[in-house]
């Protein structure tokens, strides 16, 4: 199951591409995916129905890290496709509104998201309530369930894999609008200089950068968490002057990685803690 999943988060990656090359608008280009998203969850779970899960542990990857992917996306493309088919041809009005956009997004990060028990373990990076979240036929209805759980496919949703796919939109709706109200034509380079006058340089590798954004990002160490990771990303990427692309992809590829996973904080931990004992 596990090479399923990288091939069909592969595809889609490669579909955004390829589409966003193609497309005229980005109301087309949301078109095209929303159609092509639903194909590929159809698909899905017409083979997770055939063949079933591999393990306890491939279900709960496949809820708590797939399907919330492919979900997440999904709801991105059909919010943009509202935002943008309302948004005003004026110049100074779009600004406007983008700005108002932030604003309603926040609101509802503030009301539906953040205040929620369940964000909190999501991204704390908990695992101890996983079979309890991510395993079909778990559902606790003592938690107190909105009721859009009892309209879900009880087959191929355990209600919590729609929560993180709601997380996940999140993010990618606020860094969409973001840009939208930061652009003035290019976005600026932002240029940050020591205190020596030389620029900084990241000398590590980009899995190790990307790990780095996402453990800063999980535990709340900026901005309460509430920076989104696109946006954590641009700047290190104009602080170290270096392209870590799709951010997403490469940590989804981290998680199937063989070997030690969060390898390189593993490194700095290791690192800092024989500094400190050198003088000892």
């Amino acid at each position: 199951m596990k090479q399923l999943y990288k091939n069909i988060l592969l595809t889609i990656e490669q579909e955004e591409k390829n589409v966003s090359k193609s497309s005229k608008s980005v109301i087309d280009e949301a078109y095209h995916m929303l159609s092509f998203l639903r194909g590929s969850l159809t698909d899905l779970k017409l083979e997770i129905a055939a063949n079933s899960f591999d393990s306890i542990l491939d279900e709960i990857t496949f809820f708590k890290h797939v399907k919330p992917e492919i979900l997440g996306k999904l709801i991105y493309y059909n919010k943009l496709i509202r935002i943008e088919s309302v948004s005003p041809k004026n110049l100074e009005l779009l600004e406007l509104y983008y700005a108002e956009q932030i604003k309603i997004l926040n609101k509802e990060y503030r009301k539906y998201i953040a205040s929620s028990d369940f964000y909190k373990y999501y991204r704390s990076g908990r695992i101890d309530r996983d079979e309890c979240y991510f395993r079909l036929g778990n559902i606790n209805f003592f938690d107190g369930l909105n009721s859009f759980f009892f309209e879900v496919d009880s087959e191929f949703s355990t209600f919590y894999d729609y929560k993180i796919a709601r997380i996940l939109a999140f993010d990618l709706i606020h860094h969409y609008v973001s840009d939208k109200v930061n652009a003035k034509g290019e976005s600026a380079k932002i240029s940050f200089e020591s205190a020596d006058g030389s620029e900084f340089s990241w000398t590590d590798s980009k899995n190790a950068l990307i790990e780095l954004i996402y453990a800063l990002h999980i535990s709340g160490s900026v901005s309460n968490g509430r920076a989104g990771l696109r946006r954590m990303s641009k700047l290190f990427e104009d602080l170290f002057e270096v392209k870590l692309g799709d951010i997403h992809h490469a940590f989804h590829q981290m998680k199937f990685r063989a070997g030690e996973k969060a390898s390189y904080l593993r490194f700095l931990k290791n690192s800092l803690e024989q500094y400190m004992n050198k003088d000892l």
